[in-house]
């Protein structure tokens, strides 16, 4: 059954064009209505009877959900094209875009993986006597209050609430498993007539809480601390933030859904191998500390998690990727829009990258005060910014949009961001990729209507696969005519190895630590393969090289030929003395021969030292036949029959 899109010109505010939405399949169009929110509620009601209802306003989303409501009717579906389409200076050519939006708003994301978090509402208060203390009295009703004084001059009286003092020494954890160590201890004695007193001292006090509200204004007690769950923390001299504050954390209580933002695939790790550090952009980007190295692999603390999304970006083999949703839904929803404002009609799509707070605010403010965005101007919405890496933006380009303008808040991860965006732009060949840090709403549009605009692809792709596959796909269509590889900015996660002939020995060791096998050797030849699309430019093989004979080259090859292994470094065999088998490098063999034969006290012997020239097996063989063959046994005792036993008897 078709679903029907209900539209609204609020006012005739906007100009709707049913026949812009014929190309959605699926889908079918009401009449146009002018205030279905207030005076035409009844065909509102109506709708939703009928079922299978999207109503094209965001607005009033709530009155429609109230509506159903009353009904006894499951809520209809929204889908918001006035503030991103129809409310701006080019509203009347926003048809082909407002298609693309109610097409995009009718995918359905995966579902996403989440755990439960307990909170039983035990706050620790940390602060200042004057604030830690009224804090602590609002918020006793509802949750249990533990206060933490630093040296405190009296004593409260009021025993709705703990009140400890000591010196808080570490603290770890996150909403609703915080745990913290307190040295200088002191518990209030509430025995005895006057002020409280405390008890002695103890250093290594050790609990748990599920809540923390610091107040003392001083060093955080987490890296990126606006985005630890279940850690508040405002400057004690701003009253309308601390109310704020005591506000959040009273409803901080019973069980809440944690989203589970990354995958982790350890087989495909790039940070380390045989205690060899590799790759540690993860590491070093993730704002919260929530990644940690385990060795060969990272450890990831879901629940310090805040998924910001810089991690899966910058990972160079996909080893973490974002799961709430897939980046694979992420591709299929821009080929979606790109397609769509296509069929509509639509010419020269740019793409507008934005988040759920900061972004959809600045749209929105833009749309009813200001010029709004232009007709061709798309915005995808997107739960983190940062994520949106180099693969994503070449995507869009490749799959027909001019340019892509990422919107930044201030919650959002700059350098990560702006590496990436630096990245996908010296693939594509131009400053196709721009970065909008703008906060005044006016200034938000006209750089939108000002922007200058680049041809789109010529034959567009369809964005399947991993973020590696996706980008050469990409880059594949960006510069058909390119022959030479495309030199990239340092860090890029494409890239060649070369090798110093001269200082190379082949001893092998980047081969053998190479984790994605871009490196290898060839069983039968001395020699040291390569293929270009499977290298990650991890630095493994520029680390472990004992001759530094390696060095990283960021570039990326759009010929086929980086498919294939090609040799690096090869040399001639040696043969074997005794059987003229093929082993080892002549060169190493003639340089060892050279420094221990005659020299070394194992090789002074003639015969000795022809050992070195042998494979394996001779080497072996004549060992084992030398008279002072350390493994060498005794003769072999004869085995013993029935009538050896039987004669024993007979001699007893």
């Amino acid at each position: 059954m078709p679903k029907t899109l209900i539209l609204c010109d609020c006012s005739k505010s906007q100009t709707l064009d049913a026949s812009s939405f014929d190309s959605i399949e699926g889908m079918k169009c009401s009449r146009i209505h002018t205030a279905l929110c207030t005076t035409q509620i009844g065909d509102a009601a109506k709708y939703i009877q009928d079922g299978d209802a999207v109503f094209a306003c965001l607005q009033e989303r709530v009155t429609f959900e109230e509506l159903a409501d009353e009904l006894d009717i499951s809520p209809p579906e929204f889908v918001d094209i006035r503030d991103r389409a129809g409310w701006s200076e080019q509203g009347a050519d926003a048809g082909p875009k407002m298609a693309a939006l109610v097409s995009d708003a009718q995918l359905e994301a995966p579902a996403g993986k989440a755990v439960d978090i307990i909170s039983e509402g035990m706050c620790l208060i940390l602060g200042a006597p004057e604030v830690a203390l009224m804090a602590a009295e609002k918020l006793s009703e509802i949750l249990g209050v533990t206060v933490l004084l630093t040296d405190p001059e009296t004593t409260p009286l009021n025993r709705d609430f703990d009140v400890a003092s000591g010196v808080l020494k570490s603290v770890s954890g996150t909403f609703g498993d915080f745990t913290v160590r307190i040295d200088a201890f002191r518990e209030i004695d509430p025995s005895g007539r006057g002020e409280h007193r405390f008890s002695a001292p103890q250093d290594g006090a050790t609990s748990q809480c599920d809540i923390i509200l610091d107040l003392t204004g001083g060093t955080p007690l987490f890296p990126a601390p606006e985005k630890r769950d279940g850690y508040l923390r405002v400057d004690p001299g701003d009253p309308l933030a601390v109310a704020a504050c005591i506000f959040d954390a009273s409803h901080m209580i019973g069980t809440f859904e944690k989203p589970l933002y990354l995958t982790y695939d350890a087989n495909i790790c790039a940070h380390s191998r045989a205690e060899q550090d590799g790759c540690s952009k993860c590491l070093d980007i993730c704002p919260t500390r929530a990644i940690t190295s385990d060795g060969d692999n990272i450890l990831i603390d879901a629940m310090a998690c805040a998924g910001c999304g810089g991690c899966t970006a910058l990972c160079p083999s996909g080893a973490i990727a974002y799961d709430a949703p897939p980046v694979s839904f992420l591709f299929r929803r821009i080929e979606n829009l790109a397609t769509t404002y296509a069929a509509a009609g639509g010419k020269a799509p740019q793409l507008l990258v934005h988040d759920a707070e900061f972004g959809a605010e600045m749209i929105s403010l833009s749309s009813r005060f200001g010029r709004g965005l232009p007709a061709n101007v798309i915005p995808i919405q997107v739960d983190t910014v940062t994520g949106f890496g180099h693969a994503e933006m070449l995507a869009a380009l490749a799959t027909g949009f001019t340019n892509v303008h990422i919107l930044l808040s201030p919650k959002t991860e700059n350098e990560v961001i702006s590496g990436e965006a630096d990245l996908a732009n010296a693939i594509a060949g131009d400053a196709k990729v721009s970065l909008m840090d703008v906060n005044d709403p006016d200034a938000f549009s006209d750089t939108l209507f000002t922007t200058k605009t680049f041809a789109p692809v010529t034959d567009p792709i369809l964005p399947i696969g991993g973020r590696r596959d996706v980008t050469r796909l990409s880059a594949k269509a960006l510069q058909p005519d390119t022959d030479a590889p495309i030199a990239l900015p340092e860090g890029a996660p494409y890239g060649a190895v070369v090798v110093d002939t001269d200082a190379c020995t082949l001893c092998l060791s980047c081969a053998s630590l190479c984790p994605s096998g871009a490196l290898g050797d060839n069983p039968d030849l001395p020699q040291l393969r390569f293929q270009e699309t499977a290298c990650l430019q991890c630095g493994l093989c520029e680390t472990v090289c004992p001759e530094n004979a390696i060095s990283l080259q960021p570039q990326i090859n759009l010929d086929d030929s980086a498919f294939n292994q090609k040799v690096l470094h090869e040399e001639e065999p040696f043969a074997c003395i005794e059987c003229g088998s093929l082993f080892g490098v002549k060169s190493t063999i003639e340089r060892i021969v050279t420094q221990l034969e005659g020299k070394h006290p194992m090789f002074s012997e003639s015969d000795s030292g022809k050992l070195i020239r042998m494979c394996d097996n001779c080497r072996i063989n004549v060992q084992y036949q030398n008279t002072d063959n350390p493994f060498q046994d005794g003769e072999r005792p004869r085995t013993r029959m029935s009538e050896d036993y039987f004669s024993d008897r007979k001699d007893h």
